[in-house]
């Protein structure tokens, strides 16, 4: 049986170190992962077989953490030894709790802290509602700290530079916060264990091994979430870190029964489709967790793989089974995609936890030649497939191809990826908002088209009616024609030419919010014909939309911005920059600690608004955007914006 670890964490926590620094416990440390993607470091410990998923730290990359935990037995969230970075945690504590991962903390760097450690837990626990159980409280010398106590053995170990810590007898400076810490500990774990409850009402001192074996019920359970300490860099609180996770992790059967009540299946599955990168020539490779033993002649998703291989891309073994709980790495499943639940013979979605995160800005790409545009578009999709934060299509306006993003570092690494994988090299630029206009008065407009080319000519006369619409009603076209003067079979005519009017207006861009009606028009036995009647409808309305006062249109979304609540303060600022609207904020009903703003902002600001949402609350904060309805644009604003429309090339 092999057992899984998600590493999770923001950047420059010591999350890739601590990875390397348990591999290296009893083998050596991994390959490092490329930009963006898992890295799966397998170890063994007393015997034990492990996997740790390390993650990438930035939160641009937060769907990759959740791959993770999609097959992870448990999480290691780092963390740094200072209460203000809690809120960088505030993303991984909340991903957790919707992927109802059990999850304990480790305090990294804890040789760096200044302050006090029982701040830190309480900074954090301000973002999570499992209370957070300090397992272990450090010693200090000359104020750093150089060793720790363990709250349930009641020992104490001494740090050294890259060695095991030794065990020595607790300091007598340490006693009565030892004391104090461990009575808090046993008080919590009581709540969930009443033989403990009773031990401590009659003063009696329970046992290492049953607070152990409590403390691993608690850990399964989501009761609470214990926090350990130490320094990766420097090896220690790793072996404590180890017999924590040994004793106290669930084994893979818990998730497999948790996954399987969370996508509502009837069967539980055995195994799971975590991730997939493209590797230049070797096409898709997916990492597959087995939840069960499984030989690779046995059909997963309908389909017998036939072979595994190592979930490290580096490492060319193949294997003939998967042992419970092993991720391994899979080729040539075209029927499977990542975040799949697998039986035998079907295939199935991941829980709803699982979604994608909506993209946070887009870009259009253009390869440096045309003739690799198909090409482009097919990597892109491609990509898609397996980077469940990227959204691929195309340019409404433009043609191009268009690309929902995460953030400047989700789009470096695709552009990477591109060159890499599929040899392409693409420019990238903001799409323009999509704009709008509509007309501000009536108009009433006559036409006569007559063309004579030598035999049968083109006539169509027609008279037309433009008024505004009201806003988000579109096109509106009705007749009111008597007696014939535009006979039955040519109206249609008439209205298809009204809307190749409305495709591009005065000001350049597409019309809306226009009513148009036909009242009357004159007609040829010989020369009219549905043409005809077209080409009058269009110019028409055209000559109409010229003279009823064109008016600029902007799109207007809402905006759900989720943030702590630390940072309530620094929203309103960045919507009124935009010339955005707050419309109000709430407590998130999903995330203890966070905050929902709502906004109306408008779409040019769009392009601008992640950087700053990002940089207003120390990187976490994130937001969805909806199309809300159209608004009048005025004055300096509009003219710059026709003006900018009008040099672009057509």
């Amino acid at each position: 049986m092999t057992r899984a670890i998600a590493i999770l964490g923001a950047s420059n926590t010591g999350k890739s170190t601590l990875v390397d620094r348990i591999c290296a416990l009893e083998g050596k440390p991994p390959a490092a992962a490329a930009p963006g993607e898992l890295r799966i470091a397998g170890f063994t410990h007393l015997g034990d077989a492990w996997q740790a998923i390390d993650t990438p730290g930035s939160i641009e990359f937060l769907s990759v953490a959740a791959d993770a935990l999609l097959a992870a037995d448990a999480a290691v969230i780092c963390v740094a030894p200072d209460p203000a970075a809690a809120v960088l945690a505030a993303p991984y504590l909340r991903l957790v709790e919707r992927a109802g991962t059990p999850a304990l903390i480790f305090v990294n760097r804890v040789d760096e802290a200044a302050g006090r450690l029982r701040d830190v837990v309480a900074a954090l626990q301000d973002y999570t509602p499992r209370p957070i159980v300090l397992r272990q409280v450090p010693i200090r010398r000359d104020g750093h700290v150089v060793g720790a106590v363990d709250l349930v053995s009641e020992r104490a170990w001494a740090y050294r530079e890259g060695e095991p810590s030794r065990l020595i007898e607790i300091p007598a400076e340490v006693t009565e916060r030892e004391r104090e810490a461990r009575g808090d500990l046993l008080e919590h774990l009581s709540s969930f264990d009443d033989h403990l409850l009773e031990e401590l009402i009659e003063d009696q001192t329970p046992p290492s091994d049953e607070v152990y074996a409590i403390c691993a019920q608690v850990l399964t359970s989501r009761a609470a979430m214990p926090a350990l300490i130490g320094s990766a860099a420097h090896g220690n609180g790793l072996v404590r870190l180890m017999k924590a996770l040994r004793h106290e992790a669930p084994a893979p059967g818990v998730l497999r029964d948790r996954l399987r009540g969370q996508a509502g299946l009837d069967t539980a599955p055995n195994a799971v489709v975590l991730s997939g990168a493209y590797r230049k020539h070797l096409g898709r490779a997916l990492l597959v967790r087995a939840l069960e033993a499984l030989p690779a002649n046995r059909p997963l998703g309908g389909r017998a793989p036939g072979q595994f291989g190592s979930a490290d891309p580096r490492d060319g073994r193949h294997f003939d089974a998967a042992a419970e709980g092993e991720i391994v790495s899979l080729v040539k499943a075209d029927h499977l995609t990542p975040g799949l639940l697998v039986t035998g013979t079907g295939a199935f979605p991941a829980p709803a936890w699982r979604r994608p995160p909506r993209p946070q800005a887009q870009r259009i790409l253009e390869p440096m030649t045309e003739r690799e545009g198909v090409k482009l578009s097919g990597a892109l999709a491609t990509l898609a497939e397996t980077d469940a934060a990227l959204r691929a299509g195309q340019d409404p306006v433009t043609g191009a191809a268009l690309v929902g993003i995460q953030g400047p570092l989700h789009l470096r690494v695709l552009r990477q990826r591109l060159k890499e994988i599929f040899g392409l090299e693409a420019r990238d630029c903001v799409p323009p908002p999509a704009y709008r206009e509509t007309i501000a008065r009536p108009r009433d407009q006559a036409y006569r088209h007559k063309k004579q080319t030598g035999g049968a000519g083109q006539f169509a006369d027609v008279k037309l009616s433009v008024a505004p619409g009201a806003r988000g009603a579109g096109f509106v076209f009705s007749e009111v024609v008597k007696g014939g003067a535009v006979p039955r079979n040519y109206i249609p005519a008439v209205e298809q030419g009204a809307r190749d009017a409305m495709e591009r207006g005065p000001l350049g861009f597409p019309v809306v919010d226009v009513e148009v009606v036909l009242s009357d028009g004159l007609h040829h036995p010989v020369d009219s014909s549905e043409m005809a009647f077209r080409i009058a409808g269009r110019r028409c309305v055209a000559e109409a939309l010229r003279e009823a006062a064109p008016v600029l249109l902007q799109p207007i979304f809402k905006l759900a911005i989720h943030a702590p609540a630390v940072f309530t303060g620094a929203i309103s600022p960045i919507v009124s920059a935009h010339l955005g609207q707050v419309l109000g904020f709430d407590a998130d009903p999903e995330a203890k600690g966070w905050e929902v703003f709502a906004a109306l902002i408008p779409g040019g600001a769009l392009a601008d608004l992640a950087n700053d949402i990002r940089a207003a609350t120390q990187g976490v904060g994130s937001f969805d955007a909806a199309f809300d309805h159209y608004e009048e644009l005025h004055g300096k604003a509009a003219d710059r914006v026709v003006q900018d429309h009008a040099r672009e090339p057509a």
